[in-house]
């Protein structure tokens, strides 16, 4: 079980979402979508994203929501009204506050991720006295370098963000 180094409250503005959609039909043989990230990196779509201008952050997203089955984005923040590069897909998302965990994990062996993280990071932004929105995002933020650069122990810090009210 991964550990909670950090829990705060962040605004952000609105933003465009560019990279690749996914739905529960592209899962992997456990479940999740790791296999779209290996594919990401495989076949270099990270790269165009790099030549688009300002990027909110330098953090990959795996953003998701539940609309009609589970929606799952591989992708990059950018301002709003970013141009779209071909053969990519967009989704504007909305300015708000986010619910921040900073989880201390190993990435390879999957603790970081799963249905059990969304409950661990929501039951700690209630302890915090915070309201989850209700139908809205939540996403994995890998920043670099908390997650591509691994500690002592081999573990990296994986920003698990949920809407708030």
């Amino acid at each position: 079980m991964p550990q909670i180094k950090n829990v705060y409250r962040e605004s952000l503005p609105a933003l465009r979402l560019i990279g690749k959609r996914y739905t529960d039909m592209d899962r992997g043989p456990l479940g999740g979508f790791g296999l779209k990230w290996d594919e990401w990196f495989q076949r270099g779509y990270h790269i165009p994203l790099f030549q688009l201008g300002p990027i909110v952050e330098s953090a990959f997203i795996g953003c998701m929501r539940h609309n009609e089955g589970l929606e799952y984005w591989t992708g990059m923040f950018f301002p709003e009204n970013t141009p779209v590069p071909e053969n990519y897909q967009s989704i504007d998302i909305p300015m708000g506050d986010i619910g921040v965990c900073w989880l201390h994990g190993r990435a390879a062996s999957g603790e970081l991720y799963g249905e059990h993280i969304h409950v661990l990071c929501v039951n700690k932004f209630m302890e915090a006295g915070w309201q989850i929105a209700d139908n809205s995002w939540f996403f994995e933020r890998y920043v670099n370098p908390r997650f591509s650069k691994p500690d002592e122990e081999g573990k990296v810090i994986l920003d698990y963000c949920v809407y708030l009210k």
